[in-house]
């Protein structure tokens, strides 16, 4: 089995993160820990779609061409989700208030 981590260095190990995101006159998008349960505080606004893919981009939620189009479904019904994996610096972001 492929794990992307493998070649990165132990302090470069990601947070798994669970974004949910969805378009209520703008994205809204919410974090969840890998629990799937424990939200965490920060949440983001987006007015565009593009910010949504390029936020799943740079947490490393894109993986294969198969992630891809699962995020591009999920924003043309208007809502989805899709785990990230965040650097130590993305994940102190998140839980920030």
């Amino acid at each position: 089995m492929f794990d992307p981590d493998a070649h990165m260095p132990p302090q470069d190990r990601t947070h798994r993160v669970y974004v949910s995101f969805q378009d209520r006159h703008g994205w809204q998008c919410q974090f969840l820990e890998a629990d799937l349960k424990t939200p965490l505080p920060k949440r983001l606004h987006f007015t565009s779609s593009d910010k949504v893919v390029e936020l799943v981009e740079r947490g490393g939620g894109i993986t294969d061409q198969e992630s891809r189009l699962m995020l591009e479904q999920g924003i043309s019904m208007g809502r989805g989700g899709v785990f990230l994996r965040l650097t130590d610096e993305q994940y102190a972001a998140l839980r920030k208030q």
